[in-house]
């Protein structure tokens, strides 16, 4: 290492403290005009309304409009890809799903890399993945659904919110694990797919809980198990498909706050703060309760360690089953 006079050494220490300083009167004075957050699905989804909670919170906190802009399309890759390249002066923030975390197995030539283009800031919800079927399917557990599909090979069908998505993965999962040939059919969306598994049109649905709690508790569609560790407490009397004879099956999506790469520490550490107190609040916390999710919180590491955890499991996954987008 070369060796710094006493001259150059007061250079450097005067200029780091001046791009310390500048760092914190930039954080003090942040956000000086309205925040965008930027999300890759429909409106009226469950991503699409946890970042309207998020926005109405931090809107209030911050004293700026806190705008959500829906760039759909391309598994939230347009979405994710925006921000990526957006300027990292925490003006344009990411609400991301469990989706960001798999794309990178499943598409080529991605612009963005999931642990390399942005700053976790927190993860907001998690909600497990619930498998429902049509009440015209004559069953009513997992292991009865396995050996329908084993007699009708290739003629039951399962929906899902798109190709690439953790519902679309968790039905290639029960493929592999159980060895049944069901058709996949992607829909643009939980509800298009919630409103065909209702009508009859698909035969059983991975959902995430958020998107259709009220329906699962009347029993139609029925859910038949869920894929946590845990039984959802909303729905008690519902196995997981672990308790249903498939060990270690897990599927869950999950809604967190991202900033681009290189956007200062004290504005990731001021959003984090303020959607940590926002998921304090008793009316979010019982709008997300209520429909199926479990409120999270935490640091920014925690959720940078989440996710690290989330490429490595999905990546062993992909892999196994080959799945791909291109």
């Amino acid at each position: 290492m070369p060796h710094l006079s006493r001259r150059n050494f007061a250079t450097v220490t005067l200029g780091l403290a001046g791009a310390l300083a500048m760092g914190t009167a930039f954080a003090q004075s942040y956000p000086s005009k309205p925040i965008r957050i930027i999300v890759g699905y429909q409106a009226g989804g469950p991503t699409d309304m946890t970042a309207r909670l998020i926005a109405t919170k931090l809107q209030t906190a911050l004293g700026q409009p806190v705008i959500v802009e829906n760039k759909v399309g391309a598994g939230s890759n347009i979405a994710s890809e925006f921000v990526a390249t957006a300027p990292p002066d925490g003006y344009t923030l990411l609400l991301a799903a469990a989706p960001i975390t798999m794309n990178g197995f499943l598409y080529k030539n991605l612009k963005y890399d999931v642990q390399k283009s942005f700053e976790p800031i927190v993860n907001v919800m998690t909600a497990p993945s619930v498998l429902a079927v049509t009440t015209k399917l004559p069953v009513r557990t997992v292991s009865e659904l396995v050996a329908l599909a084993k007699q009708q090979p290739g003629k039951l069908t399962f929906g899902s919110t798109g190709n690439g998505g953790s519902q679309h993965l968790a039905g290639e999962l029960l493929k592999q694990r159980a060895g049944i040939d069901i058709v996949h059919v992607p829909y643009r969306g939980a509800s298009a797919a919630l409103n065909d598994l209702l009508a009859g049109h698909v035969d059983l649905v991975f959902m995430t809980s958020m998107s259709a709690l009220p329906h699962l508790k009347s029993g139609n569609p029925r859910p038949i198990a869920v894929a946590s560790v845990k039984r959802l407490p909303q729905l008690p009397d519902v196995p997981t498909v672990a308790e249903s004879g498939f060990p270690g099956f897990e599927a869950e999506s999950w809604n967190g706050l991202f900033a681009p790469v290189k956007t200062p520490p004290e504005i990731i550490a001021r959003l984090n703060a303020e959607v940590n107190k926002a998921l304090t609040a008793p009316d979010l916390r019982e709008t997300l309760v209520s429909q199926g999710a479990v409120v999270v919180g935490g640091s920014s590491a925690d959720f940078g360690k989440y996710i690290d955890q989330e490429v490595v499991r999905w990546g062993k996954l992909l892999k196994t089953l080959k799945v791909s987008m291109d």
